[in-house]
């Protein structure tokens, strides 16, 4: 009877023992594929941002040129304008998803990217030239690279381990 309870309690605890770590590593196969499905979206969301931003570049770059040739600036204004209504609807969504430190610098774009509009739309009573307003936004672009980079990599550091540390 003593022998056959030893082998029951023996049993059970292979039993809970098994159980624990088949729950242990479905907990964390579950947590490693959220943070990959969030990584994702994020990474979407940083993307289109950018190529949106670049979007708006790209045509008041078009305006300038129309301006300087003094010819018609309105289809450069109005791809430029449809393109700043896109990145409105794009940086909501950023903002939802990145890290305090891309959120902030997106603000920045946004308003660099603002002072190239005022300069597309009208350059009386602005400050600069439109290439320095230009290389503002897109040295706040460089910014933003390393910003979301730096939050995608953040966001995967549990799964791959501490780094490494070289010798």
């Amino acid at each position: 009877m003593v022998t056959q309870i030893i082998t029951l309690v023996g049993v059970l605890i292979g039993a809970l023992a098994s159980f624990v770590a088949t729950t242990v590593a479905e907990r964390a196969k579950f947590r490693r594929e959220m943070a990959t499905r969030w990584d994702e979206r994020k990474l979407d969301a940083y993307i289109q941002y950018t190529s949106c931003v670049k979007e708006i570049l790209r045509a008041a770059r078009v305006v300038f040129a129309a301006r300087e040739a003094g010819e018609d600036r309105s289809p450069g204004l109005a791809a430029m304008e449809s393109a700043e209504s896109k990145r409105s609807l794009l940086f909501e969504g950023l903002v939802l998803l990145a890290d305090e430190d891309a959120a902030k610098i997106a603000n920045r774009i946004n308003e660099r990217t603002w002072a190239v509009l005022r300069q597309a739309r009208d350059p009386e009573g602005t400050d600069g030239t439109p290439e320095e307003a230009r290389l503002a936004v897109i040295h706040a672009l460089n910014d933003f690279h390393k910003a979301a980079k730096a939050d995608l990599l953040m966001g995967n550091a549990y799964r791959t381990g501490p780094p490494m540390r070289r010798r």
